[in-house]
């Protein structure tokens, strides 16, 4: 039962097929590399641009085999003004080098193995929060392949000095299933949130090995205690307060966890 609610979960979680994926797959053949893949879609002419910026077209035709977290054009012209069009100065090579290579970690890992992962040492060096999203970006296409690897796009441009790449893979994870689970909850669908949070809260369990005892006794005795409810409802809020109370015991200033009933 739990390895099919984790492929449920994964698969609603980082199998989205996009129109961008779509659009893809019907127009790459299989041999294509990831710069023939990225150069051939609309959505990446930002990305092609400073990849040849950085001199990296040539490592990313190489053999490989790398996972790239591609943010779509749309993300980079979120970025502020000026932004791109510094980076793509010479000048400033290094620092754009180093921020695509935040997006690229060593080794195919498809969409399945994401979850598993809680982080990921990319190919500049830095470790990326791997979870219900990829650092604070959004997963929007998955599982693109490639000869030399595979592409999963994101909705944001990572930054090596962001500060949410600090933040715990657990934490992460505690943090997007309740951002999943309470829309859920609010359109009726307490069912669906409760698996949300109850996979999430095992996940947690396996994934972080240096989690403290007093953020994983919330989590346990949460997964223990609904499984004498058969109530949909319940179990959502029985699961929702334990990971509450583990992300507080997470949170450096441990804030405590307000007994409000409201979602």
């Amino acid at each position: 039962m739990l390895a099919l609610l984790y492929v449920i979960f994964v698969a609603a979680l980082f199998g989205t097929r996009s129109l961008i994926a779509d659009d893809i797959t019907t127009n790459s053949p299989q041999h294509d590399d990831i710069i023939d893949i990225a150069s051939s879609n609309d959505n990446f002419q930002t990305l092609v641009a400073a990849i040849k910026a950085a001199g990296l077209v040539e490592t990313l035709k190489g053999d490989g085999p790398f996972t790239v977290f591609a943010p779509t054009d749309e993300a980079f012209a979120a970025l502020p003004d000026g932004t791109v069009e510094n980076l793509l100065k010479p000048e400033n090579r290094d620092q754009l080098v180093q921020i695509l290579t935040f997006h690229v970690v060593p080794g195919k890992i498809m969409s399945g193995q994401l979850l598993k992962l809680g982080e990921a040492k990319t190919v500049n060096g830095s470790k990326l929060p791997i979870g219900l999203s990829i650092g604070d970006a959004n997963v929007i296409a998955t599982d693109i392949e490639a000869s030399n690897g595979v592409i999963h796009v994101i909705d944001r441009v990572l930054v090596p000095s962001a500060p949410q790449m600090t933040e715990s893979g657990a934490a992460t994870i505690i943090r997007e299933a309740i951002a999943r689970g309470v829309p859920l909850y609010n359109n009726g669908q307490p069912e669906a949130c409760a698996a949300i949070y109850e996979l999430a809260a095992m996940a947690v369990l396996q994934l972080d090995d240096n989690l403290s005892p007093e953020a994983s006794k919330p989590l346990a005795d949460a997964l223990h205690k609904i499984k004498r409810s058969h109530n949909s409802s319940d179990r959502a809020w029985i699961m929702r307060e334990g990971l509450d109370r583990a992300l507080a015991e997470m949170s450096p200033r441990k804030m405590s966890v307000s007994p409000d009933r409201r979602y």
